[in-house]
Order: C-alpha cells, then sequence, then structure tokens
C-alpha cells in the first residue's frame, strides 16, 4: 500500500451497547483503528464506549445530543481528517457488515481514488420489505446521478477518501439522518470521484436495534431525492459531457 494510506474505521453508536464491542474487536482484528462516534446514546451504552475508548488504538467521539447516523458520520469523519488519517471505513455498529471484508475494501481503497461502496450479499435473515425499499432509493440514485456506477446507495460498508469528504461537508448541506449515506454517494459523484463496488456479506440480527423511522426517515429520503433531481438536472449537460468523453 501506498505510504499516505491512512485507514481508520469511523464508527455511529445510538444505543447499540450489546453489539459495538463484537464489531470494535472485529474492526481491530482486520488491522484497523477505530473512532466511536457517541450519537447522544443512554447512560448504560455511552458506559460501554468509554471502556472501550481505553484501548490505545480507539477514540472517542461524543454528541451531547442526537445527530442521527448522517451527523455522526459527518463527525466521525471530520475528526478522522483532523487526525491525519487518509481513509475512513464506514461501519454499523450492530453487526450487520462482516468485518472479514475489510481487508478487500481496504486494498481497494489504497489502489485508487475512489469511495469504495459495499453491495450487499444477503443471508436469508434480511426484511424482504427492506429489500423493496431500497430498490426504489436504487433507481432515484441511478436517476440523479445518470448513472448506474453507484450500485447500491444505502449500504453503511464503505471507504471514503477523507479529503473529498470533508471538502463536500463544508461546501454543501446533507441530510443528517438515515437520508445521508445515498445523498454523499450521489454528491461525490457529481463532483467526478469514482465509486467503486465491492460484494460484502450482510446478515441482519434477530435481535438486532434499527433507528430507522418508517414515517419520518421516508419523508427525508423524499425531500433528498427531490433535492438531488433539481440539482442534476442543473448537471446534467455536464454529466452527460463526462459520460461521452470517457468513453
Amino acid at each position: 500500500m501506498a505510504a499516505a494510506f491512512r485507514p481508520v474505521a469511523v464508527i455511529p453508536v445510538y444505543n447499540h451497547g450489546e453489539a459495538v464491542g463484537a464489531v470494535v474487536a472485529n474492526v481491530r482484528a482486520g488491522g484497523l483503528r477505530c473512532i466511536l462516534v457517541d450519537d447522544g446514546s443512554s447512560a448504560d451504552c455511552a458506559a460501554v464506549l468509554d471502556a472501550l475508548a481505553r484501548a490505545p488504538d480507539v477514540t472517542l467521539v461524543r454528541l451531547a445530543l442526537n445527530q442521527g447516523k448522517g451527523g455522526a458520520m459527518m463527525a466521525g469523519l471530520r475528526a478522522a481528517a483532523v487526525a491525519g488519517y487518509s481513509h475512513a471505513l464506514q461501519i454499523d455498529a450492530d453487526g450487520q457488515h462482516d468485518a472479514r471484508d475489510i481487508p478487500a475494501f481496504a486494498r481497494a481503497a489504497a489502489e485508487q481514488d475512489a469511495v469504495i461502496c459495499g453491495v450487499p450479499v444477503y443471508d436469508e435473515s434480511v426484511p424482504k420489505g427492506r429489500l423493496v425499499g431500497r430498490y426504489a432509493t436504487h433507481v432515484w440514485v441511478w436517476i440523479n446521478s445518470l448513472s448506474l456506477e453507484i450500485r447500491d446507495s444505502m449500504c453503511g460498508f464503505r471507504v471514503y477518501p477523507l479529503a473529498p469528504v470533508v471538502r463536500l461537508f463544508d461546501e454543501a448541506r446533507l441530510g443528517r439522518r438515515m437520508d445521508f449515506d445515498p445523498e454523499v454517494l450521489v454528491r461525490l459523484h457529481w463532483r467526478g470521484l469514482k465509486i467503486v463496488s465491492v460484494p460484502t456479506r450482510v446478515t441482519y440480527p434477530q435481535d438486532g436495534l434499527s433507528h430507522f423511522r418508517l414515517g419520518l426517515d421516508n419523508w427525508l429520503i423524499t425531500k433528498m431525492h427531490a433535492r438531488l433531481a433539481f440539482g442534476m438536472l442543473v448537471r446534467s449537460p455536464l454529466l452527460l459531457w463526462r459520460k461521452v468523453a470517457t468513453r
């Protein structure tokens, strides 16, 4: 790997006290340091995070109030950039992502200037309703990016190059809840950053804790797609020219 490649894992946590310890252990076993973002968790979960942060390769960022997944990720990614890391692996705290895939994601990130984005390979644990909702978002992402490059816009297992991502945060206002994951990919694609897809195994724990609020988050995602659609129309000449120029 290039000498400048210095990755870290960023894990947003909101009351995942029972699962996050195993996630941290698996990430560390995969060779990465961790930045935990306590997104306004309960006292019990905060105590678990305090204990985990005693390890020399684990850092804790604490948000006094819950900001949502997007807000937590933006805080964690900014902290990673300030600490001098070049790339950040985003992984959920509930254990659904397979940390054994970290080396493959890290290798792909080290070899190219791109977002390395997971494409889930599900087992039988995935709720069927989630699959339907995900594909509705995928279609809108393909429309708003005028591209099929973003194969899966909802998977929270990905590696970001930090410099262009933090620059995006400084220059645009992004969704702070579950709308963050698809929006950040579309906006990075608009800016010409390559999106590389890598298959990854995803399991939904039977006793897993989901913070997806059906009404609120679906409304926020719908508004996000509408904003992006207007942005796509403004940028469509550039996006279409780029498609022709790269053929």
